[in-house]
């Protein structure tokens, strides 16, 4: 089975002062703005790493319900925060890594047994064999919430 999915990116002007939108043909999310500032400069506005973030997170939590699924486990819940880094090196720019936080709910599992599940998908979302960079990942159970104050900032 091969499935194609599109988006678009679409830039007026140079590089400084020009702008330009991402768009995603399902409707669901809105043309984004997007511009230097909001990529370098954190300012208002979206940015192509925001998106891959954005993927990736989506990708992982659907293959951790693939390998949740083949464990005969299921999900209340998973939440996963991907952050992406872009560095500059010798004056090119790359994506250097990838971090996932998975929040999830899952009734019955052990913890140790499902940070192995958890690890499983990692290594098996297309999202991280594509990139080609480190991605790491930490894992909180429901059992664990409270505990991790990297959720606690994503709330807010």
């Amino acid at each position: 089975m091969k499935l194609k999915r599109t988006g678009s990116a679409t830039w007026f002007g140079g590089f400084e002062l020009g702008h330009g939108t991402l768009s995603l043909p399902s409707g669901k999310r809105h043309d984004r703005f997007y511009n230097a500032a909001s990529r370098f400069a954190l300012r208002s506005g979206s940015n192509p790493e925001e998106l891959v973030a954005i993927a990736h997170a989506g990708c992982f939590n659907m293959m951790m319900s693939l390998v949740l699924l083949e464990a005969r486990l299921t999900a209340n819940e998973l939440h996963t925060l991907a952050t992406v880094t872009l560095d500059e090196r010798f004056a090119n720019f790359g994506i250097s890594a990838v971090h996932l936080c998975l929040r999830a709910d899952v009734p019955g599992v052990d913890a140790a047994v499902f940070r192995r599940l958890a690890e499983r998908a990692r290594s098996k979302c297309p999202m991280t064999r594509l990139l080609h960079v480190p991605v790491t990942l930490d894992v909180t159970l429901s059992s664990e919430w409270g505990k991790s104050s990297e959720f606690a900032a994503m709330a807010s």
